[in-house]
């Protein structure tokens, strides 16, 4: 009887547990969207990177991933520019080089034992991507995924199983397969997936999904956890994370609190959390369950005068996922910074 008893209670407490919510965020609602991706019923949208056209940045571009068979190209339209099946590709990047050439790469997980980074340009005119091929980034399944130009070329590769492993591309000819060679591997103690190099110092943050946001200084092999889990201003997932540089080393550090469906804002240098907000259902649909996200504080136009943050949004329906797009000035002053 009394096993039946205990039985029962535990059942009971089971069924009132409740998913941990963090501090209420305040809305902010998408001025855009992307068309989803063509992956249905499945958790296929994932990361998405930023070109900005500064002769014309109405008509800049959005490179976005679908892991389960490749990248797509979006206007601020939200309209697909192009589709390249480039497979099992989970988190993209992109930089400008200094003769203008567009490299984009990402984190291919074709190969689950052992991680590659493939490489791509991108035709800024057509929207096309051409592909270079992929090299190898050592053993694990390719996660996340970001780059620098701080100093030099640099991709890190964010591996499922907790390394990162910092490349320095040192030779991009089209046709080929840039040149890289290993310079610094780190490690957290789970699994890792978004990152984000603040360009100004070199300082790279990554997300413990389970922990929290790492720091490393620029050339530093061992970081400092920065900012825990909290279930106020994170609650895990911690999945993407984009930055807002202003003046030296001040600015913001927004990272996606994927367990609540909310986004944490925190001041830098200091990590100082400053507030969270949502992606509401407004005119469009809100957005939930977020894993990457990106932000450019340039003008994009009109909508986006003051800068142009892209979430993917793991809940879409009656459609496929797919990636909100929100103006920087409209979350700023809804958190009032």
């Amino acid at each position: 009887m009394r096993i039946a008893t205990i039985t029962i209670a535990a059942t009971l407490l089971a069924g009132c547990a409740t998913k941990p919510t963090g501090l209420p965020p305040v809305p902010v609602f998408a001025a855009g969207q992307t068309v989803p991706v063509g992956t249905a019923n499945d958790d296929a949208a994932d990361d998405p990177a930023i070109w900005h056209n500064a002769a014309d940045p109405a008509q800049s571009l959005i490179v976005a991933t679908d892991k389960k068979a490749g990248l797509y190209v979006y206007g601020l339209d939200g309209q697909i520019r192009s589709f390249l099946d480039a497979g099992a590709v989970n988190n993209v990047d992109l930089v400008t080089l200094e003769d203008g050439t567009v490299l984009v790469a990402a984190s291919d997980r074709i190969d689950i034992a052992n991680s590659h980074i493939a490489t791509f340009v991108l035709d800024t005119g057509s929207g096309e991507l051409t592909p270079l091929g992929r090299f190898a980034s050592g053993p694990g399944e390719g996660y996340g995924f970001c780059m620098s130009q701080h100093g030099s070329l640099a991709a890190l590769m964010v591996t499922k199983e907790g390394a990162l492993r910092e490349y320095e591309i040192t030779r991009v000819t089209p046709g080929e397969v840039p040149q890289a060679t290993l310079v610094r591997e780190m490690s957290v103690p789970s699994q890792p997936e978004g990152c984000i190099y603040d360009e100004r110092d070199g300082t790279l943050y990554v997300g413990e999904e389970v922990s929290g946001i790492w720091r490393f200084a620029d050339g530093a092999t061992t970081g400092e956890l920065v900012f825990p889990i909290d279930n106020q201003y994170l609650v895990a997932d911690v999945e993407g994370l984009a930055i807002a540089p202003e003046g030296e080393d001040g600015g913001y550090l927004i990272a996606s609190s994927q367990g609540d469906n909310a986004y944490a804002v925190f001041a830098l240098p200091g990590m100082t959390p400053m507030g969270r907000f949502s992606i509401a259902e407004g005119t469009l649909g809100g957005a939930e369950e977020t894993d990457g996200i990106e932000l450019d504080t340039r003008s994009f136009g009109p909508d986006y005068p003051q800068g142009l943050f892209v979430a993917q949004d793991g809940m879409n329906p009656p459609d496929a996922q797919n990636f909100k797009l929100v103006s920087w000035e409209a979350i700023r002053a809804a958190l009032g910074i």
